[in-house]
């Protein structure tokens, strides 16, 4: 009965902060995974998955951390804290720089509308490159066809030339060098 009433201090609160943690860190994942299934356009989505996510994961491991009192544990936690907060980040502008692209952002809820002047710029400089590559094959094509024409008749004329030589040396018959046509 002695054991039950001796508690260690340190242990008893940092089996209570840990699990205060982990509570708080479930919480925010699930209102992560509410808002993801909720909001209803891309950004509020993205939001959603992203904020709270990293926010509750963090909160989870620092509560697993306390509990399981191993610093090769808790080493290996941290690692995956750092990972998530660099990752997390990328991966968010990288989704919504693509939805924006793709017009899957509704740009009239936006208070502040910095990528459209960029996303314009860049679509002029596409059209801009293509109509070069393509005017430049019509002419790398249009070159071609004079070259490849005249190409052509040489090519003609040197098989003449090629046949008549042939002929020449079956008609050297004799063998004195001299051409006997007969």
């Amino acid at each position: 009965m002695s054991e039950i009433l001796h508690w260690d201090g340190w242990a008893v609160a940092a089996d209570v902060v840990a699990g205060l943690l982990m509570l708080c860190g479930a919480f925010l994942t699930f209102a992560a995974g509410v808002g993801v299934a909720r909001f209803p356009d891309l950004l509020g989505r993205m939001h959603a998955a992203t904020k709270p996510q990293v926010l509750g994961l963090i909160l989870l491991l620092c509560g697993v951390g306390l509990r399981v009192h191993s610093w090769t544990v808790v080493g290996m936690l941290v690692l995956v804290a750092v990972f998530q907060l660099l990752t997390a980040p990328v991966a968010a502008h990288m989704v919504g720089r693509a939805g924006f692209r793709t017009g899957k952002v509704r740009t009239e809820l936006l208070a502040l509308d910095e990528l459209s002047p960029d996303q314009t710029t860049a679509e002029r400089e596409a059209a801009d490159a293509s109509r070069a590559v393509e005017a430049e094959a019509v002419r790398t094509q249009r070159d071609g066809t004079d070259q490849g024409g005249s190409s052509t008749s040489d090519h003609a004329d040197r098989a003449d030339g090629a046949d008549q030589a042939d002929g020449a040396e079956d008609a050297d018959v004799g063998g004195s060098g001299t051409v006997d046509e007969r």
